[in-house]
This record gives C-alpha cells, sequence and structure tokens, in this order.
C-alpha cells in the first residue's frame, strides 16, 4: 500500500497523523521517566523518519532558526569545561534532538491540529494517572497531595493547566464543534479535577492568570491597529502597578496562604539563594549542562539531605534562569532568555499587527504561561519536556512566513493541457 506524501507532511492534509503523533509525545514526556528509553524511541519515530519522506519540505532553511538553536549548541559545546563530562554530552545530544524534533513538528503541523493532538493527549495521560496514580507527603508542609503517575504533583499540575488551556482555546479560538467540542469539554473538566487534587499552587494561579491574559488579548483584537497598542500598554502598566501592591500589600502572602505555603515558598527562596552561590563559581559559562545536579559532589547532596530527596535526582533550583545561570553560566543564560523572550514578544506583536492571527492566539498564551512558569519551573531547560517541545514550536513558527502554508509542488494535481479541436480547412 502507497501512503501519500501529503498525508504525512503537508499541514492541510496530515491532520489524521499529526493529531496521533502530538497526543503520543505529550505521553511519551510525560512519562518516559516511567517507561524508558522504549518510549523515547517511540518519540524520535514520530518525527524523524520524516525527513526521509520529503528532507527539503521537513527541514527547511536553518539560516533564519540559528537564534533558536544557540542555547540548544552551547549545551553541547559545555562538554569541554563541565564538571561532569559524561553527563553533559548525553544531556546535550538529547537536547538538541529534541529541539530538532520540535521544528519538524512546527513545520509540518498546523496550530488546529497541535491543538487536537493536546487535548487527545492530555486528556489519554490524566487518565492513566488517575488510573495508576499514588499521593505523596510533602515532608516540607507535611500535607499529602496526589501526584498521579509523576513523581511530584508540580508535573501533574502543570499538564493539568496545559489541558484547561487547550480545552478552552479550541472552542474559543478555533470554533471546535461536534466532537472535538465534546472532547476539549471533558478534558478541560478532567483537567480541572488533576489540577485541584494536585493542589500545585503554581499550576492553579498560573492557570488562571494566563486564561485572564488570553481574553485580554482577546478583547484588545477587536479593536484597531493603533488602539491596540495603547491599551495594550496601559493593560501592561496597570498590571504591574497591582502587582507590585500585592507585593506590597501582602496580597502574595494572602493568596499562598490558601494554599498552605508561606512566603518562602515552602523552601524555594532559600534554595534560590543556594542557586545563585552556585553561579557565582562559574558566572561565565557555568559548570555545564546538567553537570550540578550529580551524585557524588557534595553541594548536591547537601541540598538533597536538606529538602529530604531519597532519590538524589529529580531536583533543581526551581527557578529557569537560576537553574540556566549555574549549568551554562551568563551566555547560556543569555541565549534561552532570547528564545523566550523573543517568542512572547514575536506573537505579541503579531496580535497587535495583524488581524485575526489564530496561530499567534495560539502560541501566545503558550509563550507567556511558560514565561510565567520560568520564574519557579524549569518546563523549557530538559530534553523530552512538553514545555521545551512548545517553546520551541513556537519559536519556530514566527520564521514562517504569515498565511496558509502551501502545499509541496509534488502533491499539487497537474492539469493536463486541454486538447485542441482539429483546425477545419475552408476552401
Amino acid at each position: 500500500m502507497k501512503i501519500a506524501k501529503a498525508s504525512l507532511i503537508s499541514p492541510d492534509r496530515n491532520g489524521a497523523y499529526g493529531t496521533v503523533a502530538i497526543a503520543l509525545s505529550f505521553f511519551v514526556f510525560a512519562y518516559s521517566a516511567r517507561f524508558g528509553q522504549v518510549s523515547i524511541l517511540v518519540y524520535y519515530g514520530l518525527w524523524l523518519p520524516l525527513v526521509f519522506v520529503d528532507y527539503r519540505r521537513v527541514i527547511g532553511s536553518y539560516n533564519s532558526r540559528l537564534w533558536i538553536l544557540g542555547f540548544a549548541l552551547f549545551a553541547c559545546l559545555s562538554v569541554f569545561w563541565s564538571a561532569a563530562p559524561a553527563t553533559t554530552a548525553r544531556a546535550g545530544i538529547q537536547y538538541l534532538s529534541h529541539v530538532v524534533c520540535a521544528l519538524i513538528a512546527m513545520r509540518l503541523v498546523s496550530i488546529r491540529t497541535l491543538v487536537r493532538g493536546a487535548v487527545a493527549g492530555t486528556g489519554i495521560l490524566l487518565v492513566y494517572s488517575l488510573l495508576f496514580g499514588v499521593y505523596h507527603l510533602d515532608p516540607l508542609d507535611g500535607t499529602y497531595s496526589f501526584v498521579g503517575a509523576f513523581a511530584s504533583k508540580n508535573q501533574l499540575g502543570f499538564y493539568a493547566s496545559l489541558g484547561i488551556y487547550f480545552a478552552f482555546v479550541a472552542p474559543m479560538a478555533l470554533g471546535e464543534r461536534g466532537l472535538w467540542f465534546v472532547a476539549s469539554c471533558m478534558v478541560g473538566l478532567l483537567s480541572a479535577y488533576c489540577l485541584v487534587a494536585s493542589q500545585s499552587a503554581t499550576s492553579v494561579l498560573t492557570t488562571a492568570v494566563i486564561i485572564g491574559i488570553w481574553l485580554g488579548m482577546r478583547m484588545v483584537g477587536f479593536l484597531s491597529p493603533r488602539h491596540r497598542k495603547g491599551l495594550f500598554l496601559a493593560s501592561i502598566v496597570c498590571g504591574s502597578m497591582i502587582a507590585v501592591a500585592a507585593v506590597y500589600g501582602g496580597g502574595i502572602d494572602f493568596v499562598l496562604g490558601l494554599f498552605g505555603k508561606d512566603s518562602t515558598l515552602t523552601g524555594r527562596t532559600y534554595l534560590w539563594q543556594q542557586g545563585v552561590e552556585a553561579a557565582m563559581a562559574s558566572p561565565l559559562v557555568g559548570v555545564g549542562y546538567q553537570a550540578y545536579w550529580v551524585q557524588g559532589f557534595s553541594e548536591p547532596e547537601r541540598l538533597w539531605e536538606e529538602f529530604y530527596i531519597a532519590t538524589r535526582s529529580g531536583f533543581h533550583f526551581h527557578n529557569t534562569f537560576i537553574e540556566a545561570m549555574v549549568e551554562t553560566g551568563a551566555i547560556g543564560l543569555a541565549l534561552l532568555s532570547a528564545v523566550l523572550l523573543a517568542t512572547v514578544l514575536g506573537h505579541t506583536k503579531r496580535l497587535l499587527t495583524e488581524d485575526h492571527d489564530t496561530q499567534s492566539s495560539v502560541l501566545f498564551g503558550i509563550a507567556v504561561l511558560l514565561l510565567m512558569r520560568s520564574f519557579v519551573e524549569i518546563d523549557i531547560m530538559n530534553p523530552y519536556h512538553v514545555g521545551s517541545f512548545l517553546l520551541y514550536f513556537a519559536a519556530g513558527k514566527l520564521t514562517l512566513p504569515q498565511g496558509r502554508t502551501k502545499r509541496p509542488a509534488e502533491d499539487v494535481p497537474v492539469r493536463s493541457a486541454p486538447r485542441m479541436a482539429p483546425r477545419m480547412r475552408y476552401r
């Protein structure tokens, strides 16, 4: 049986394959630690073999995407000064190949297919967590939280946040009806339940804020481009004033108190302080990508013991910028921050200057969500993580020309020339 190329690599015609590929990728990101190397091979098998179908269409030109690859390449180069070269080499290659897969998906998957795949994938992985999930005791605050099939309630909360967001934008931004509307509603309710059960203050707050910001940008889009910019700037000023008032007026402590937290964020402020001190040991290039949290090193061993991490793994500084500074120094921090900020600002600009840009509307919400979480999590720094996949997917879309993607030339039907009637000779 011969499979048409368009059913695999044409964004207009590969909806079925793209939806399945995105859904399976989400499942692998969620549970690769549980299912091991086989699941990672499945993830690679979904995207890398498409290069052999049509390498020009799948890969494209990377001249305009070098800024996207900057951090991943620098992470690989850090092996030359890494405190744990073998760990850095393996993790750097994994991260770079993960970014390449995200950029391949970006070229081949439309925004509607991404949302449908995310809704399906999130629904499946949350059902799996409900079926095989457990409760864990947090030794720092003495509370039990539902972590699902994950190792942390924050991971479950993040996927629940994504489930709510994608279930929300499916009908609101893409106008999904029928079966996908019903599926979005069901996944949204399931995600809301998991979000509450996880008791993750970070995920609850960021989910509520991102839905509010998305609705605000939606309302701004009804204005003319000139008025959009003015209202957007006014919103930033008002939001900054509210944030400052919340910090100095005790609003933050009140909100955290609702989740049983205090102003130290259950020890995170102390962890940030330790991270800043560790970053000063090598401020320019860091200790090497993923070369800090290595068993046998005195400082991580001390922190694991202080925070009751018996497994001595899967821990970090709970701040993307501090983690990047420790591992890759100021250079790596600048490269990673450039990708994150350029993605947020790029899609914001498109929303403020273009009318009815559905793609940027959806990706804007994802980028802002990742930006907010970057202050308390490291969603975009690890390979095989849904956060880094979505970041590079959204960043890559900025490098494509706006408008509908054209089909490859070989998929465009060729019309035969009309047959000319025989010329009559008149005498």
